[in-house]
């Protein structure tokens, strides 16, 4: 029997583990349309992705106050507060939970003998919160943010970050996203890349493919080797 070479898996935190949905609500919280969330979410990645492009930097709080303020600014509908509007909005990242299938898959995973890992480019302390909240803060030996390279997921230098503090080869080490940019960049730097469609239909032809896919973690948990073999 061939030895599973994966002994590490480091997650994503935003979409990934997770859910979102309830920020759409801050947007009408502050008289705006919760219709806005992706393209508020997808201005943060875009601007955090510009910076590292650049050679720059700047956390995941002030990217998305920033972007939070000019997105509702440029409403012509909207008179309210905007700096009061972008910390509530923001706030709500704290106060976020995981996707229903995420205890089981991370307990799963666990005691399959993985060393879980994630990596995330918000804050370690708000992954922090929501692994708490959800009781499965001792199944993970490390929480990871792109503070610590100062460059944002896709950056090879991100993901070899998470490899390094796990004292492993990218080789040894596998990432789970929801977003196929993620597992690209993953893929590229050297490590096994797992794609959680959680109801996406389509992995985009132009970025290197996902060594495994499905619909939930705890799909994916079933599906990989025990660690230990």
């Amino acid at each position: 029997m061939a030895v599973n070479p994966i002994s590490v898996i480091v997650f994503d935190v935003n979409e990934t583990l997770s859910d979102m949905t309830p920020l759409g609500d801050r947007f009408a919280e502050v008289g705006a349309s919760a219709d806005l969330l992706p393209t508020w979410f997808a201005g943060i990645l875009r601007d955090g992705f510009a910076l590292t492009a650049a050679g720059g930097y700047a956390n995941f709080s002030d990217v998305a106050t920033e972007n939070a303020r000019v997105l509702l600014t440029g409403l012509g509908n909207w008179t309210g507060d905007a700096e009061a509007a972008a910390h509530h909005l923001v706030e709500g990242f704290a106060a976020l939970t995981v996707h229903p299938d995420v205890p089981d898959g991370v307990r799963m995973l666990h005691a399959a003998g993985y060393r879980l890992l994630t990596m995330t480019n918000g804050s370690a302390a708000t992954t922090r919160r929501l692994l708490d909240s959800a009781g499965l803060l001792g199944h993970f030996d490390a929480l990871l943010d792109v503070s610590g390279p100062r460059c944002w997921k896709p950056c090879r230098d991100a993901y070899l970050h998470a490899t390094d503090r796990a004292g492993v080869r990218p080789m040894e080490a596998m990432l789970v996203a929801v977003h196929p940019w993620d597992v690209d960049g993953a893929r590229r730097a050297g490590l096994t890349g797992s794609w959680l469609r959680r109801g996406r239909a389509h992995y985009p032809g132009i970025m290197t493919p996902a060594n495994w896919e499905a619909a939930s973690l705890t799909e994916l948990a079933g599906k990989l080797p025990d660690a230990r073999r």
